[in-house]
């Protein structure tokens, strides 16, 4: 719901339990009044008014004391005495880049508008929008704030859209999708950063006076860092404590930074990163920025997931394949690598059938002369010498033997040794005189163009209609450097990232309409690309190419504060770890690769009748609970020591399925108990194996018993069911 109050001027946006509250001053300024658990006073304008003066801070339009610099804007611009960062920067025809932009009108309505180009949020029933229009007298242009209400999900979202209603050109040469100013510094940053092979680890600091945060400027969203920010009380935890976080629906360059003024207020933002970005709008035309999502939970890091999770299943994620029970896969990589034939992958899939695997994926080397990673790339042609033959009969082979088939492609990158690029060089990113990079002897093609579109849509079309293909896994294995594309004027070369990204969603929004019923993976070289904007297209996501089961301990919990676990492809692959080296048992690497989309990475023609005959009872065990692996509410469990120990549960109305590792054995020790969450309290819980029963409350606050570790590495897990 959201209501305006006249008399106040306040526009107050509610869901089931929270709030936001809009305030417009009569100078036509808008600040942000409160955000937070829904409260029941019908007027909070009081809250500027009672801001008390500081020393060395202009004052506006004249007026005595007052002062933007105090104030908490809802979209502060540049140019004006508010001396902080601005959500946004223009630059005009005549070089001045300063901008005055207050209220105009405002428009209340049911529902919400698909952004043109971009992924966007919606399907849910009870969902109201605010339109707040902010316009700039000198020049007439306008910028809308669309800020959505979904109720029932405790969910607000924003993006913004600038119109050109003047006679020149307007640089756009930063745009956030959201700012919010808080009038205290009493927070911690919590971030999600790391590198290839160890993304999206959990960060969190103490913030203090200046400019803190985390970007990306590697072309997509990236390992280093997630599209996500947070700030919490300082006392807040998994379960307990008031948490402020964005997250963005977007797969490219963006900027999520926290800035602490001289007077302890904070300002927190996110959007596209102004680092190599500028956006040429003419007259007459619209921008529009990608969607931020806001959560506010005040039952800490647990509450803030549930809310994520639900909503991205219920309201973001738009493949046919979002709520449905994901496969158990086998993928050849780890295996082969490029050293396969038809034989050997006929071989694989007969393993993998008998222990209960159900969709085979043949990744890199089937195509063009790919015999490593110095071609082909681009030529997107089944090479049928060493395919044995057409695809679709080696396909109809492994569909023979009761798997389904997927495949591996890396659509938007070009090997210089290949046949498309002879044909076309003028496609890939590059600038003009300079020779182009190339990283994994690979350039990148320009999605910015409606040729390279266009082949991309039709080369994949033909695949998945010639062959009987129901998953593809969408590799990008490199970043994007050399900027430049060949069909932009000089004026708009800086608008290249962000048309990339824009090419990118037609490219997967048209191959999705054709062929609904493929479910696609996105992968950028494991985690490099896990955010919302692909989730979007791509219901399940690589988590990361580090396979080992201890190192993906801390990903994937760092993944799981917003990422529902369906979302996670995660998988069993060999000892020792073709990573790290380490030695873990079948066992654990089992159990944490339940945390998500369950499959294996492993060659099955070298494993042992033992390891064989475990995987096929992982495999059942999987399917017997695998709706609830992969849509039971998540929750991460306090454990006794947080540097040892992981512990997380899933939970649906009739099981709970816990886990528990522990990284290093330690000698002498006894093992603390561990306490669930969130169940009925009078309910019984039947621990399945046992005759034991046990209340819920029972389970909350004494908990379950954990087992002493024999080894390093040791993993445990106990399933109950709810009795009636």
């Amino acid at each position: 719901m959201i209501q305006y109050q006249e008399e106040q001027q306040q526009l107050n946006l509610y869901t089931e339990n929270n709030q936001l509250s809009i305030g417009i001053l009569p100078s036509g300024h808008v600040v942000l009044l409160y955000f937070g658990k829904k409260i029941t006073s019908d007027s909070l304008s009081y809250i500027t008014g009672e801001i008390k003066r500081a020393s060395y801070l202009a004052d506006t339009d004249s007026i005595k004391d007052f002062k933007l610099e105090q104030l908490p804007f809802i979209y502060p611009a540049y140019g004006n005495p508010d001396l902080r960062t601005p959500a946004f920067q223009f630059t005009y025809e005549n070089g001045s880049r300063i901008s005055d932009y207050r209220y105009k009108t405002h428009r209340i309505y049911d529902g919400k508008k698909k952004i043109p180009g971009l992924p966007s949020t919606n399907t849910a029933t009870k969902l109201s929008t605010l339109e707040l229009v902010l316009k700039d007298e000198i020049t007439s242009n306008e910028i809308m704030l669309s800020i959505s209400c979904f109720d029932e999900y405790d969910i607000f979202t924003q993006h913004v859209e600038v119109f050109n209603y003047s006679k020149e050109k307007l640089k756009i040469n930063q745009i956030m999708s959201v700012n919010l100013d808080f009038l205290t510094d009493k927070f911690d940053l919590i971030t999600l950063s790391g590198a290839w092979g160890r993304e999206s680890h959990i960060h969190r600091n103490k913030i203090r006076q200046g400019y803190q945060g985390i970007d990306s400027k590697r072309g997509a969203s990236g390992h280093g860092q997630n599209p996500f920010i947070a700030l919490v009380d300082p006392s807040t935890n998994e379960n307990s404590g008031n948490v402020y976080s964005m997250n963005f629906i977007y797969s490219g360059n963006f900027i999520a930074n926290v800035e602490v003024d001289m007077h302890q207020n904070t300002r927190m933002q996110l959007g596209i990163n102004p680092f190599d970005f500028e956006w040429c709008l003419s007259p007459g035309e619209v921008f529009y920025t990608p969607e931020a999502v806001l959560v506010f939970s005040n039952e800490g890091l647990n509450g803030m997931s549930q809310l994520y999770h639900r909503f991205y299943l219920e309201c973001l994620m738009q493949s046919n394949h979002a709520r449905k029970e994901r496969p158990v896969l086998i993928n050849n990589w780890e295996a082969t690598y490029f050293d396969f034939n038809k034989e050997t992958i006929l071989s694989l899939a007969k393993e993998a059938s008998e222990i209960g695997i159900e969709l085979f994926v043949l990744d890199d080397g089937w195509f063009g002369e790919r015999n490593g990673d110095n071609s082909s790339l681009g030529d997107w042609v089944p090479n049928e010498k060493k395919l044995g033959g057409s695809l679709k009969n080696l396909i109809k082979d492994v569909n023979k033997l009761g798997l389904d088939f997927g495949l591996w492609l890396e659509p938007e990158m070009i090997s210089r040794n290949s046949n498309l690029f002879k044909e076309h060089p003028d496609w890939i990113i590059q600038v003009p005189g300079r020779v182009p990079q190339q990283v994994r002897n690979q350039l990148v093609l320009d999605l910015s163009r409606k040729d390279v579109q266009n082949f991309l849509i039709e080369t994949i079309d033909s695949l998945l209609k010639e062959n009987n293909i129901t998953y593809l896994k969408w590799d990008m294995n490199r970043n994007l450097t050399d900027m430049g594309s060949i069909l932009l004027e000089s004026d708009y070369q800086k608008e290249l990232g962000h048309r990339y990204i824009l090419g990118l969603y037609f490219i997967l929004e048209t191959l999705l309409a054709k062929h609904p019923d493929v479910l696609i993976e996105s992968c950028a070289g494991g985690g490099g690309r896990f955010d919302p904007g692909m989730l979007y297209y791509t219901p399940q996501i690589w988590t990361s190419d580090n396979t080992d089961a201890i190192e993906r301990l801390a990903t994937q919990e760092g993944i799981s504060l917003l990422y529902p676990p369906v979302s996670m492809s995660c998988h069993v692959s060999a000892v020792p770890n073709h990573q790290v080296g380490r030695m873990t048992t079948l066992n654990t690497r089992g159990i944490v690769a339940q945390q998500g989309n369950f499959g294996y990475e492993i060659n099955l023609l070298d494993a042992t009748m033992e390891d064989k005959l475990q995987m096929k009872l992982q495999i059942e065990f999987y399917k017997k609970y695998r709706n609830t692996f992969q849509f039971g509410q998540h929750y991460r469990l306090n454990v006794y020591d947080e540097q040892n120990e992981k512990a997380w549960m899933k939970l649906d109305a009739k099981k709970v399925i816990v886990s528990h590792v522990y990284r290093l054995a330690k000698v002498n020790t006894v093992p603390k108990r561990l306490k669930l969450q969130n169940l009925e309290e009078t309910a019984s819980y039947r621990l399945e194996g046992t005759k034991r029963t046990f209340k819920g409350d029972e389970l909350m606050e004494i908990g379950i018993a954990l087992d002493k570790p024999t080894h390093d590495f040791y993993a445990s897990q106990w399933v109950f069911t709810r009795e009636k």
